[in-house]
């Protein structure tokens, strides 16, 4: 009996925890809290196949309960048996019916939902003028950052996306080593990034990211790519579309100027250490750089993805990149400056450097 008490009592709390769990999504991360179609769409799925479950549930217990209270043993008798029904054509039809209706309510709108956002032919699609009339970006997925290019608007960044709100966005996915997967929780599902071929689909935005609690919605890499995948982080920045066309216009026309003393000796050894061989400092250009692309550095949310966006951060990361990101690419400190280690002050410069180079500021 007492077993019986504590079982009931274990299954109490767990239902009750698990109510009070499903409230603690966040806005910029949570699926269950769509920020565009795509994600409203399959949220809306999700809450067919849970009433389809729960509802299946439901009536399976209470044909459990029914049968338990109707025939138990001191109701009935110790020699009353219960009607046999096997070979009931009637029952044989119910149960056979009832899953394949069940399984059409669920199959339809998903195989529905699954063409419609396939369906990426509004890429090619262009005005009078031969201009493209969607959004195209181009995300390579490496270890252990993104890559965002706008091919059309001739910009690169990296980290952070930025994108209207209000308008399909497509995506041409590709990865440059291993199998990454692009997934914006809010947004929709993810999406496989292949290093053989590229994958297309589009997502909406509707809610601009700067009223968010952090000013951006998150961004996962969901396919195991090496030790630092729980760390290979993106943000995205959305805005409207008049806003959005400014932010290309100065990230096209932006030149960066390091000013004061402490940063320009930053650029002084970003450029002699080498590291300008990796990072392109300018958001105008092509993508395929070694490494991300910093021209948007000091307007990011975090630094290398996940760490707050801080000089004293930006200090740590460059003192030892693989201690933070195991398995990263990019050089050790003692490997750019001549073998030894940055000191104290031109980690400052460099950091001076980096937070400077803005085009939002």
């Amino acid at each position: 009996m007492m077993k019986g008490l504590k079982k009931w009592r274990l299954f109490s709390v767990l239902a009750a925890l698990t109510i009070f769990l499903s409230g603690c999504g966040e806005e910029y991360l949570s699926t269950l809290t769509p920020a565009g179609q795509v994600g409203r769409d399959q949220f809306n799925l999700l809450l067919l196949s849970s009433a389809i479950m729960a509802l299946v549930i439901i009536v399976v217990g209470i044909i459990y309960v029914v049968a338990i209270v109707k025939f138990r043993r001191s109701k009935v008798g110790e020699d009353v048996i219960p009607e046999q029904v096997e070979g009931s054509h009637t029952l044989e039809i119910i149960w056979t019916v009832i899953p394949i209706i069940l399984l059409l309510i669920l199959a339809v709108p998903t195989v529905f939902y699954t063409y419609k956002h396939a369906d990426v032919a509004g890429m090619a699609e262009v005005n009078a003028e031969g201009n493209k009339t969607a959004l195209t970006v181009n995300v390579t997925a490496k270890l252990y950052w993104w890559e965002f290019e706008y091919p059309d608007l001739g910009v690169v960044t990296a980290q952070e996306l930025v994108v209207p709100t209000n308008e399909k966005v497509y995506f041409n996915l590709k990865a440059a080593d291993v199998k990454h997967s692009f997934w914006i929780p809010t947004a929709g599902g993810k999406m496989d990034t292949n290093v053989d071929n590229v994958n297309q689909f589009y997502l909406e935005f509707d809610k601009e990211s700067a009223g968010l609690e952090q000013g951006v919605f998150y961004g996962k890499c969901a396919e195991l790519c090496g030790p630092s995948h729980a760390l290979m982080d993106f943000k995205v920045k959305t805005m409207n579309r008049k806003d959005f066309d400014a932010w290309v216009a100065k990230a096209k026309s932006t030149e960066h100027v390091a000013v004061g003393d402490s940063a320009k000796q930053g650029e002084a050894l970003f450029t002699g250490a080498g590291c300008i061989g990796c990072h392109a400092t300018s958001v105008a250009g092509t993508g395929g750089s070694m490494g991300p692309n910093l021209g948007t550095f000091g307007d990011r949310n975090r630094v290398a993805g996940f760490m707050d966006h801080t000089k004293e951060n930006i200090k740590l990361w460059i003192n030892d990149p693989q201690s933070y990101k195991p398995g990263n690419k990019m050089p050790q400190p003692e490997d750019l400056n001549n073998g030894k280690k940055f000191t104290d002050e031109q980690l400052d410069a460099l950091a001076e450097y980096l937070m400077g180079l803005s085009v939002e500021k």
